[in-house]
Order: C-alpha cells, then sequence, then structure tokens
C-alpha cells in the first residue's frame, strides 16, 4: 500500500485503480439501469450498492481518497466481484443460445 504514496509511479498505479473502479461502478450503474434492476439481484454475493456507490466516492470525494481503502478493495474484493462478473457474463451467453 505505502507503494502508492512513495513516488510519482505508486501515484499513477493509484489514479489509474481509481479510474477503473469508477468504469466498474458506472457500468455497474447502467447494467442495473438497463435490465431494470433484474440482472444484479440474481447474484447476492456482490454487494453491487457498495460497487456502484464507490464510482460516487472516488468521483466526488478524490481529494479525500484513502490509499489504504483502495488497497484493500482491491486485495480483498475485486478477484470475487470479477469472478461474479465472468459468471453473469457466461449466463447470458449461454442464454442465448
Amino acid at each position: 500500500m505505502d507503494d502508492f504514496l512513495d513516488d510519482e509511479d505508486g501515484q499513477m498505479l493509484l489514479d489509474s485503480i481509481c479510474m477503473l473502479l469508477i468504469a466498474v461502478g458506472e457500468s455497474v450503474k447502467q447494467i442495473d439501469k438497463i435490465t431494470d434492476n433484474s440482472l444484479l439481484i440474481q447474484y447476492p454475493s456482490v454487494p453491487w450498492k457498495k460497487v456502484a456507490g464507490i464510482r460516487d466516492i472516488l468521483s466526488h470525494h478524490y481529494f479525500d481518497l484513502n490509499a489504504e481503502v483502495v488497497y484493500g478493495l482491491c486485495q480483498d474484493h475485486i478477484k470475487d466481484l470479477n469472478n461474479t462478473l465472468q459468471q453473469i457474463h457466461n449466463d447470458l451467453k449461454s442464454s442465448k443460445k
């Protein structure tokens, strides 16, 4: 986590991760809107409101950003989120067959 704050490369990595988290949060909001709130609730293992909410926090309170929180999100939650998103993709793909 300290690598985020020690030099310009770390800060650039932190900024990049934050931009990706913003994109994920925005995408989750759009998916929920497009599916009329019916898709994501089928995958309750992910706290979707929090995923969408991180976008708001990062976008509107960027200068209050806590690198430790971002690191914790990446360390503890991204893998499960990615697995669930992959499962959603696979489920949607197989339902089209």
